[in-house]
Parts: C-alpha cells; structure tokens; sequence
C-alpha cells in the first residue's frame, strides 16, 4: 500500500479499515472501466498519489483524451422544464436549431477532424520518445556496466613478465 498524503483519525472508528475499502472499491471500478472519462482524468490530474507514478498516469490521461477528442454531433431533444409557456420555448428553440444546424455541424465535423488528428499526433510523440527513452536507459545500463567491468581491472596490477615486476 502506498504511503498516505495526510493522516486521518478518530476515537473508535477503524479509519485504516475505511480507507482500505474505499481503495479498493475504487481499484475495482477502475478495472471495471467505470472512472475512463475526461472528467476522471482531470480530477486523477490532482491526485498526488497517481502522480508518483508519471508514466501510468500519461497512459491513462491519453485513453481519456482518447475517448474524449471527438464531440458527439448527433441531434438530440429539446426540452423545458418550465411550465407554462414552456412548449413555446421549445417551438421556438427546434427553430433556430433548425437554422444553425448547417453551420453547427459543419463547424463540429472540423472540430471533430482537428482533435482526432491533435490525439494521434499527441500519441505518435509519446510512441517515438517513448521507445528513445527505453533504448537511451538501455544503453546508459550497457556503459554503466562496462564502466565498472573496466573500473575492476584498473584496480588490478598487471605483470606481463618477470622483467616488469623485478624494475
């Protein structure tokens, strides 16, 4: 378990025992797929613990984004809640839908084609320095790895033959 921001306590409540429950349901909830939503990756953006972790967290926050980038530009019902002149609201709201709609989703398409082409662009840049990353630690760990292989053998005397020792 990771260690706690801050410390919760009170007289005969077994707040370890909450919290454990509360991870653990939301762990359950992520595995369930419940919290993959761009309002979730906002709030997860917050979350100190989930920053500890910055890879995990910028392959769950580029899902989001993912699943966020397009709007929905499907027509949907127009209603009121007052009372009333409520169904003159509504006549007059489907009008001018009517009349924007041309314009709204074309300008929604647009939208739509700009944000998916943000997103791949986004996840091309992380694939490519992604893997230089890795090959770079890989390397870094071959020299390192030479170095004290080398550092090894300098620390040792080396006696070619009798002459070199006895001078």
């Amino acid at each position: 378990m990771t260690e706690s921001v801050f410390t919760i306590t009170a007289d005969g409540i077994d707040t370890a025992q909450i919290v454990a429950d509360i991870q653990s349901r939301v762990a359950k909830k992520m595995e369930d797929g419940v919290y993959d939503d761009a309002r979730i990756a906002k709030a997860e953006k917050t979350n100190l613990v989930n920053l500890r972790n910055e890879e995990q967290f910028l392959g769950f926050y580029l899902k989001c984004l993912r699943d966020a980038a397009y709007v929905d530009i499907s027509d949907f019902e127009i209603r009121e809640r007052r009372q009333g002149f409520g169904f003159l609201l509504v006549a007059l709201k489907k009008v001018i839908w009517k009349l924007l709609k041309f314009y709204t989703y074309r300008l929604w398409s647009q939208q739509n084609q700009v944000n998916g082409l943000i997103v791949t662009a986004i996840d091309g840049v992380d694939e490519k320095y992604r893997g230089k990353i890795e090959d770079l630690e890989k390397r870094i760990g071959e020299l390192e790895g030479r170095s004290q292989k080398s550092e090894g053998r300098s620390q040792k005397p080396v006696v070619r033959d009798q002459k070199d020792a006895q001078d």
